[in-house]
């Protein structure tokens, strides 16, 4: 019965979405005043639409039919679940590929969802939806330079690459020589993101809700709500261009302790527009490729430790945050003053690349988010709560909250032991957090419903952040926890400092900066026994 009504479902998606396009189609070829392009709109975005609706009623019909009658918790049930979430991802990733667009944006974001989708989700979109993305033809290349620089390729540039670099979502990047000579990076928009990106995202949008209404615990309607807004800035190159020196210059500013191993490609305004980026072209490894960042004579721990520094400086001090970073959005170089450490290793420089995703956090929000991250690095279990409340998970689900941003249980999180935070990287981690993810499944979309949208963004970073550390370090480390420690510490009395109006409350600030620092300290003392430990064991 089950199974004849699913089938129903797949049939009813398949045939409302062929008549809400036929129909929106043919008022559109009628009214349009570019029937060409309506007409290639209105053949493609049908079938994308019918695409989506089988997919996903496939999908369901297959969880819904291969475990029924399986016992629940048994070992045949956990058996086939993992052949169907296997099976299912590649149905999800295939159509992520044929569509393209904003349905790659819609992948890599599945790929971070480590507490929310099973592994074999993560897996499959981590490892396909980075460096694998369609490619646009040279033709079509060739038609957004000329349409947006008023040539070819040939004509504007002293020497153009026709093969990209890379290919991402959105745009694909070509090597290309200035007419003085400079080796630029030239991003150019896919021809038809303009045309289909808000057709696309009603599709999407459309299936989500759909899927909710015919199965309430799938829940991914704050994850349109969040494309919908952030989709149109990461499509006008300028303000990627804007946002990439005001990042550098708020480094500047107020991390210049830092500033110096930190980087983005400078821009060539005059060869750059809405859909088109150049830059200059930097060398360098992907922060994930280890092997690399070691032929380059940099310790990867080092660059581990640069990402954490400059990614906590971003969130709780900037208020300006980076929020895609990605392995292939963070490039690792030798500094280029030549700088070495004291073993003589070469110190290394962040690059950040695709600017597209910044997020600001108003001073309350950056606080409040800092004040939380401070107590969950201490285990202060009111603060957590107090500050969790205050950026909007409620006190029913601050504890689930806390173990989202740590990916640790409650009991692991309010641990006092120095290295409570620390995730090793192994199986028997990995088979934790994807039990909680199945056991909290409802709580956890709930929460994601509740939270505000910069905070999903803020939790969109931190999964691409633990996904570098883990890269690098296998795990994360009791550094990384020591930096977002020391830092949130920083910001959090930086902005009661700003607030404070009186000396008494100058005095209170003062002293429990002091009590702070002495903590700080004896985590720095437990991080260089745990060094001394692991050198001795060498």
């Amino acid at each position: 019965m089950a199974t004849r009504s699913l089938w129903g479902v797949r049939a009813k998606l398949s045939v409302a979405a062929t008549a809400l396009c036929g129909g929106a189609g043919t008022a559109a070829i009628a009214s349009s005043d570019d029937p060409a392009t309506a007409l290639k709109l209105c053949t493609t975005i049908p079938l994308r639409l019918v695409r989506d609706s089988v997919t996903a009623a496939t999908i369901a019909l297959d969880y819904e039919y291969s475990l029924w009658g399986l016992a629940e918790g048994s070992d045949e049930r956990s058996r086939v679940k993992h052949e169907v979430h296997l099976r299912s991802a590649r149905r999800l990733q295939e159509l992520c590929f044929r569509n393209g667009g904003i349905y790659i944006k819609l992948g890599q974001h599945i790929g971070q969802l480590e507490y929310l989708v099973p592994q074999e989700y993560v897996q499959t979109m981590r490892e396909s939806m980075l460096n694998k993305c369609p490619v646009s033809s040279y033709d079509q290349v060739c038609e957004v330079v000329k349409k947006e620089l008023g040539g070819t390729p040939d004509e504007i540039f002293d020497g153009f690459d026709p093969v990209p670099i890379a290919s991402a979502s959105l745009a694909q990047v070509h090597v290309a020589r200035t007419q003085d000579g400079q080796k630029v990076a030239v991003k150019v928009q896919h021809t038809h993101m303009t045309d289909t990106a808000a057709a696309d995202h009603a599709t999407v949008e459309f299936i989500v809700n759909t899927l909710h209404r015919f199965f309430p615990s799938f829940d991914y309607r704050w994850l349109v709500d969040e494309m919908s807004e952030s989709l149109p800035k990461e499509l006008d190159f300028l303000l990627e261009a804007k946002n990439s020196e005001k990042c550098l210059d708020n480094f500047r500013k107020l991390s210049p302790h830092i500033s110096a191993h930190v980087y983005a490609p400078r821009v060539h305004w005059n060869l750059s527009t809405s859909k088109l980026l150049t830059m200059e072209f930097i060398d360098g490894a992907q922060v994930n490729d280890v092997k690399t960042i070691r032929k380059l004579g940099i310790r990867p721990d080092e660059v581990s430790r640069l990402v954490s520094q400059a990614f906590a400086e971003m969130m709780f001090k900037h208020g300006f945050v980076h929020c895609d970073p990605h392995a292939a959005n963070l490039l690792v170089r030798p500094l280029p003053s030549g700088k070495r450490s004291i073993l003589g290793k070469k110190k290394p420089q962040l690059v950040l690349l695709d600017h597209g995703l910044y997020k600001d956090l108003d001073f309350s929000t950056r606080t409040n988010y800092a004040a939380l991250w401070k107590a969950l690095i201490f285990a202060d279990v009111d603060a957590i709560k107090e500050n969790s409340v205050k950026l909007g998970a409620g006190e029913d689900l601050y504890v689930l909250f806390a173990g989202i941003l740590t990916m640790r249980p409650w009991n692991r999180v309010i641990d006092s032991a120095v290295d409570h935070l620390v995730v090793k990287g192994n199986d028997s981690d990995r088979s934790e957090l994807q039990m909680y993810a199945s056991q909290y499944f409802p709580q956890i979309s709930e929460l994601l419903r509740r939270l505000p949208r910069v905070i999903l963004l803020m939790l969109k970073t931190n999964d691409c952040l633990r996904a570098v550390n883990n890269s690098l370090l296998q795990g994360s480390s009791l550094e990384t926890f020591f930096i977002i420690g020391k830092v949130s510490s920083e910001a959090v009395v930086e902005a009661k400092m700003s607030q404070s109006k009186s000396i008494l409350c100058w005095i209170n600030v003062w002293l429990e900066e002091i009590l702070l620092e002495a903590r700080l300290y004896g985590m720095q003392i437990a991080l260089w026994l745990l060094r001394l430990r692991r050198a001795l064991s060498l």
